[in-house]
């Protein structure tokens, strides 16, 4: 640039190449890390399609789930597409990072330690931000549901309630959409019942919901009593 042989935008283009090389050799694709009114933004963008689902891949393999983690584009007319990380998904990788074991901890901690790396790169506004929702995350207590058991009151009255199993599953929907189901079955003052929670996208703006179905088996009444709950 110096001698004039190229310009400054193509020597700033090169410059990125260079160093998108480099971060893809440690393994790594170059994450976007930065605040935006205050919030804090995780964005990888590239218009290769491949590389968008290996990102996927890999966000998947280490626990987190699209929709509720993280939001996918795929690249469209030769404009970028991205993965971008929600402040949800960062704080459960952080998690992950502690709580979970063998190759999901790993690939937590890799992550966490990379975006960390990253938020430093752009200054210590983005790095505080960033190390705190990860140090929020790492904090959370780990519950196992199965076997939990309290005393609740309601409206007054006391209830015992007791979990008796819990698990969770990744559902694909006609068109590519996931759905992830928490199923608890649970007794309620000795009755007990099965509760289904759905997170899922739905209408027009593909907003995030979250809808409860519970089914009770009542032995006094010899029926089951099936209730629909609204989205929250």
């Amino acid at each position: 640039m110096r001698r004039g042989w190229v310009d400054a935008g193509k020597v700033e283009r090169w410059l990125k190449k260079l160093e998108e090389g480099r971060v893809l050799k440690e393994g790594w694709p170059k994450y976007n890390v930065r605040l935006k009114d205050g919030a804090l933004m995780v964005k990888y963008e590239t218009t290769n399609s491949g590389n968008i689902e290996r990102e996927m891949q890999r966000l998947e393999n280490m626990g987190l789930v699209e929709g509720v983690h993280f939001t996918v584009k795929m690249p469209e007319g030769g404009k970028a597409g991205y993965v971008s990380l929600l402040k949800e998904g960062l704080t459960y990788a952080a998690w992950l990072s502690v709580h979970s074991s063998g190759r999901q901890r790993e690939l937590a901690a890799e992550f966490v330690k990379y975006i960390l790396q990253r938020a430093k790169e752009e200054g210590e506004e983005v790095y505080e931000k960033a190390k705190k929702i990860i140090e929020e995350g790492m904090l959370r207590a780990s519950l196992k549901l199965e076997g939990f058991e309290k005393e609740v009151e309601v409206e007054g009255k006391k209830h015992v309630v007791k979990v008796i199993s819990g698990g969770a599953e990744l559902e694909e929907r006609q068109g590519g959409k996931k759905l992830l189901r928490i199923r608890i079955t649970a007794e309620v003052d000795g009755v007990r019942s099965k509760y289904t929670i759905t997170y899922g996208r739905y209408g027009e703006i593909n907003a995030a919901e979250g809808r409860a179905t519970a089914r009770a088996d009542v032995p006094a009444a010899g029926r089951q009593t099936p209730r629909d709950l609204p989205p929250w």
